[in-house]
């Protein structure tokens, strides 16, 4: 599925069709001449500058192999990649969502790149991108950046309230500075009631799931004893703030809601920063980050990864020549340009220093390499998110709705979807 809501900042970017390339179809014995192969990059994944550095490099570098880069919209992709797997021309490199590594795996489209997890370094990987790019032990996807969630705060109403932003390390002296800006004649926070992807967090950080495999078959795991702390958690944040119950982060956007008022926190990735500033300018040099606090002070809170990953078509012809190219622009020199061109969490946990100058993306990394999680590993997780009953749990526990009969309803729910068709 997309990443959702992740909205990261980026310049737009643009295909480079490199002259004199070859079709790609064929073996990679092209009779001494390069071998081409077909890039599929997602729109604002990278910025065009960074795009042409790379190719730049990756040409000089490995003269046999040309690179087509062409740039795909999010809207429909999972459709388009579908058919291109199931064909006899499908790209060669695509950049999909983490999340969606299992369905393409499971059809037998992907390649199997567990042979080469340790000369990747995979061992390092970051395990929201590197699980979702698994399917029963072998690894399909190849993890290649990453973004989470973050808290972002007004540095002035913080410091009108009298509360420091460094010393909230855990979840009740977070709830402790957000009762303090509230009753200071701010908000204390805007928390939407469907941000599903913060209660995940919330729902981890007490040992629970959104689901959990049982058997042969997934179940629904909202009414556990782990989500219903994670729910009470939430409950508790949100009725600090105005946030509608009803409604999540996008409807309306939460950015636009900080930069018109006095909201004093949201939970979003940095790139949030940008619009709000671009919505009010006043805001510029105002704006500060920290990560999700946990339940104690050395752990940050567990966010969801979202992100991408690289995966090879198996139909594709030049399964060298493609490796090659996802080797280059998976491996560190490149992850370390990468993250500070774009503000990514880069894909491998010894690498988050290269963002230590950045703060937004250092308090993304600071969750994110640490305690970063990604939903249920199954193919069938598109399918909940598409019917999405914790949307509606969600606005259900928030208005004082029969909590055990809503607890129950959404994990059925979530049941019903994971198993459909079994």
């Amino acid at each position: 599925m997309r990443r959702p809501h992740l909205r990261l900042p980026a310049a737009a970017l643009c295909a480079l069709v490199l002259a004199g390339c070859s079709s790609s179809s064929g073996s990679d014995d092209t009779g001494g001449g390069p071998v081409t192969i077909d890039v599929w990059l997602m729109r604002d994944s990278v910025s065009a500058e960074f795009q042409a550095d790379f190719l730049e490099d990756f040409h000089a570098r490995h003269p046999d192999v040309r690179a087509n880069v062409q740039v795909q919209e999010w809207d429909g992709i999972g459709e388009k990649v579908t058919a291109a797997l199931a064909s006899n021309d499908a790209p060669d490199v695509i950049e999909v969502g983490s999340t969606q590594v299992a369905q393409y795996a499971s059809s037998g489209g992907a390649l199997d790149l567990s042979d080469k997890t340790a000369e990747l370094g995979g061992k390092d990987w970051l395990k929201g991108l590197a699980e979702p790019g698994s399917v029963d032990g072998k690894q399909y996807g190849i993890p290649y950046y990453a973004a989470n969630r973050v808290v972002v705060y007004r540095k002035d109403l913080f410091a009108r309230a009298g509360v420091d932003a460094a010393r909230i390390k855990t979840r009740d002296q977070w709830l402790a500075a957000t009762r303090k800006l509230d009753q200071g004649g701010s908000q204390g926070i805007y928390l939407p009631g469907q941000n599903w992807y913060t209660l995940a967090g919330f729902v981890w950080d007490e040992g629970g799931d959104l689901a959990v495999k049982d058997g042969e078959k997934w179940k629904g795991a909202l009414d556990t004893p782990e989500a219903l702390r994670g729910m009470d958690f939430y409950r508790q944040l949100q009725a600090l703030g105005k946030g509608p119950k009803d409604s999540d982060e996008a409807q309306p956007p939460q950015a636009e809601v900080m930069a018109k008022g006095d909201v004093a926190q949201i939970i979003a990735v940095p790139g949030g920063a940008k619009v709000i500033t671009e919505h009010n300018p006043r805001l510029a040099g105002k704006l500060g980050f920290f990560p999700i606090p946990g339940k104690s002070a050395g752990t940050p809170g567990a966010v969801f990864t979202g992100g991408s990953d690289l995966i090879i078509p198996a139909v594709s012809q030049h399964h060298e020549a493609a490796y090659t190219f996802v080797k280059e622009l998976t491996g560190d020199t490149w992850q370390r340009k990468l993250a500070t061109a774009m503000s990514y969490v880069p894909n491998k946990t010894t690498l988050t220093d290269a963002v230590a100058g950045d703060p937004g993306a250092a308090a993304m990394a600071a969750g994110g390499a640490r305690t970063g999680r990604a939903t249920p590993h199954t193919p069938q997780w598109a399918a909940v998110e598409a019917e999405n009953p914790i949307k509606d749990y969600l606005t259900a526990a928030l208005t004082g709705a029969d909590q055990k009969s809503d607890d129950a309803k959404a994990s059925e729910a979530i049941t019903r979807a994971l198993n459909a068709g079994r």
